[in-house]
């Protein structure tokens, strides 16, 4: 009887303890933009209102989240400043953010979305439409007179950011945008632009740290992704590019002190119909900076027109060239399970830098082909090593 009372009791308190833990847990505040102004119509600004949302959930001392009902929202150029009293905001977006028609309004901003100084922002769902075909018209144009583009979502200097499922559409320049960040995560984003549309980077990072893209789509008029100095412990894997640039590092070396990248990993991408596929590239001019640990595997390519290369003499357009020996250090970079079409005859290039030669390039298991035939390999100041089936021939230095 002792024995069955004791148990009695023992359940007894486990059911007080879970009701008044749970009874005590804060529950998550929502802010509606609808409630706080916004209108759904396209037309009507709703700047305010999300601004509004913003103040609620960043003041609030509870987990929030910003809730963008299904339907189409004008916005201007927003910031959404940190320091925030909670480090647990999400945005779920159900509809449509539309930047203003008239690329002007926002063109010279920089940004069109902005978070800054946040920690904990966890961002869900819906589309995010640039409108920038306007500002594309104007640039190829030779209009002098043009902005030069607002990134559609940029995070600066922010902690433990999530990214999932969000669409970015017609971006005016590039996509997303991560500058000084640490611990981001995007996952199942989908970015288009037009393939003739300038300066329109799908993903961006630079200056941060422990960032991992996955399951991304990404079809625009320049890289896929594009990596810019100070970037370290990235990693980007299951994403299919095309049209685009393909996935590159750098440019680097446009600075004489500038941070290095190091720490790289793509795997299991597919190239289709891109310029480059796994590019890294550097401005022939001094520089501190550096480009090493960096593996590149499982990559399809698709008709691809330079499916391997480095650059160490970047020069877009062959404006304002330096012609100087590259100061970026280029080493141990491997190249493993990479297959695929080149649309050139040449679909390895490593045109390295003769002062500082790239070192460690590593081929394994490369089989490139061009019109159905063994591709080409051409080398300067390269030296590596190569394993497996090779094709093209490694023209490496041992």
């Amino acid at each position: 009887m002792a024995k069955s009372t004791s148990v009695h009791i023992l359940l007894v308190l486990i059911f007080l303890i879970l009701f008044f833990s749970s009874s005590l847990a804060i529950p998550v505040v929502t802010y509606n933009v609808i409630s706080l102004g916004s209108k759904s119509d396209g037309r009507s600004d709703s700047t305010k209102a999300f601004l509004a949302a913003w103040a609620k959930a960043c003041g609030s001392t509870a987990a929030s989240t910003i809730y963008v009902p299904p339907g189409r929202y004008l916005l201007h150029n927003v910031v959404f400043q940190g320091q925030c009293r909670n480090n647990d905001i999400t945005i779920r977006i159900d509809g449509t953010l539309v930047a203003p028609s008239d690329y002007r309004v926002v063109g010279d901003a920089g940004n069109w979305i902005l978070f800054e100084h946040v920690n904990g922002v966890y961002i869900y769902g819906g589309i995010l439409d640039g409108q920038g075909a306007g500002l594309w018209a104007c640039k190829r144009s030779g209009n002098n007179n043009c902005p030069s583009g607002a990134t559609t979502l940029g995070f600066s200097n922010s902690n433990n950011i999530l990214i999932n499922g969000l669409t970015s559409q017609n971006s005016q320049m590039f996509h997303v945008v991560t500058n000084g960040c640490h611990n981001v995560k995007v996952q199942g984003v989908r970015v288009s632009a037009s393939g003739n549309s300038p300066n329109t980077d799908g993903i961006h990072v630079q200056s941060s740290s422990d960032v991992t893209i996955l399951n991304a789509r990404i079809g625009t008029g320049d890289d896929c992704v594009s990596v810019g100095p100070g970037t370290t412990n990235l990693w980007i894997e299951n994403v299919a590019c095309g049209p685009g640039h393909g996935i590159s590092i750098g440019s680097l070396g446009k600075e004489l002190h500038e941070a290095g990248v190091q720490n790289v990993t793509v795997k299991i991408v597919t190239f289709t119909g891109t310029e480059n596929g796994l590019r890294i590239k550097s401005w022939g001019r001094p520089s501190t900076g550096f480009a090493r640990n960096i593996l590149f595997q499982h990559a399809l390519m698709k008709n691809v027109d330079n499916p391997i290369v480095i650059d160490q003499n970047y020069c877009p357009d062959n404006k304002n060239c330096p012609g100087k020996s590259s100061g970026v250090k280029i080493s141990d970079v491997t190249y493993q399970d990479i297959h695929g079409a080149s649309t050139t005859e040449i679909a390895v290039k490593f045109d390295c830098s003769p002062k500082y030669p790239c070192s460690g390039i590593n081929l394994e298991d490369v089989k490139l082909i061009y019109k159905n035939q063994p591709a080409e390999a051409s080398c300067r100041n390269a030296d590596g090593s190569a394993s497996g089936f090779v094709q093209p021939n490694s023209c490496l230095k041992l």
